[in-house]
């Protein structure tokens, strides 16, 4: 029996095949489509084709759910993008693709948390993760309209890049994703720099790194899919080089995230089970891993509170981790909070109060090595 198909019914069959755009292939997110904050959202999540990223709810302790893309074939779920981060959301909580093709997070009562900016026309017709961690909104005819490699929080994956303008803010504390006090930036000018903070504000502060003359030419930070990662002109000409080791990516997850201790830092982790089950530092053969060298000697300058906070000083472990300490008669500010500094602990020497003999100190950058 020869069977024919309405000329009309093949092209609906057409339009229900999962779009490609930069030669991927990938599941659709359609229109209507929503995913809710609940115990299991990190179960429930859309997913890319190799299901190695997933968008949707991870919850953050008791404090609430990050809407975010994440790491999804690792225990740890590491997270590399968020909408949320100075505002979570709460359990019933909602995301969804609208109707009028608006990507849009509403609270458990409906109030609007988070949308991305509108996309002109009839919006986007449709959503996807990617295998590159780039979640995307894209038209009818295929073009992105919004994707979230644009809007970095503390992370680059490889083939991301940081234009104009764009910058990285470190989380506040390891467990605390809210923005923290240190930050990457492409400035317009064309330097790149890292800066503290005007915490709780996200203005820059003190600029503590660069990493070389770029004559105020840089147009954009590539990172690419070998793991190097260069600061370019407008002409493509490699003006200054952050990362120039090479990464298998074929056996390695690989990111770039400015950490809560203002460290810019490049890991990698096993895509199989018999290389380990964690996060370690990139291979460093030719050049750094990590920037700056030494933070505690980075952040120096007199009207400032340095890398740990006021009354306190800096020291490198043996893993050329930052670490903070109080000198004798003080202690941490906060417990829970060590870059807060340190506050003293004994009572001043004044006319109300007997003398106390207390040592003098000076404190004073150095290095461990």
């Amino acid at each position: 029996m020869n069977l024919q198909l309405p000329y009309c019914f093949c092209f609906f069959l057409l339009l229900q095949l999962p779009f490609s755009t930069n030669g991927q292939a990938y599941n659709n997110v359609s229109l209507g489509s929503s995913l809710t904050a609940t115990a299991a959202s990190g179960d429930l999540a859309w997913t890319s084709p190799s299901e190695e990223f997933a968008f949707g709810f991870q919850q953050v302790g008791d404090a609430g759910y990050l809407l975010a893309i994440w790491f999804n074939k690792i225990p740890e779920r590491t997270i590399v993008w968020s909408a949320n981060r100075n505002n979570l959301a709460q359990r019933g909580s909602k995301v969804q693709l609208t109707a009028d093709g608006q990507l849009v997070l509403n609270d458990q009562s409906g109030t609007q948390i988070w949308t991305t900016p509108y996309l002109g026309g009839s919006g986007a017709a449709y959503g996807a993760m990617l295998d590159t961690g780039n979640f995307v909104l894209a038209g009818q005819a295929g073009a992105n309209l919004w994707q979230s490699f644009d809007h970095p929080t503390d992370t680059l994956l490889p083939t991301q890049n940081l234009n104009s303008g764009g910058e990285l803010i470190a989380p506040y504390l390891e467990k605390n994703y809210s923005d923290g006090r240190f930050k990457l930036i492409l400035e317009r000018d064309g330097n790149l720099s890292m800066y503290t903070t005007a915490y709780p504000l996200t203005a820059s502060n003190f600029n503590y790194w660069t990493p070389g003359s770029s004559l105020g030419s840089g147009y954009q930070v590539i990172f690419n899919q070998s793991g190097y990662m260069y600061v370019v002109a407008s002409n493509g000409t490699i003006l200054n080089r952050v990362f120039s080791n090479p990464v298998p990516l074929q056996d390695l997850y690989l990111r770039a995230t400015i950490d809560y201790d203002g460290v810019f830092r490049q890991y990698v982790y096993p895509k199989t089970a018999s290389g380990g089950k964690s996060w370690a530092m990139a291979p460093s053969t030719t050049s750094t891993n990590f920037v700056p060298s030494n933070i505690c000697l980075a952040i120096r300058y007199s009207a400032g509170s340095g890398a740990c906070g006021f009354n306190s000083y800096c020291t490198l472990g043996d893993d050329q981790r930052p670490s903070c300490r109080c000198p004798p008669g003080y202690t941490f500010s906060d417990q829970d909070d060590e870059r807060k500094g340190c506050k003293k602990t004994f009572i001043s020497q004044d006319c109300d109060h007997p003398s106390q003999e207390i040592d003098s100190f000076e404190i004073k950058g150095y290095a461990k090595h």
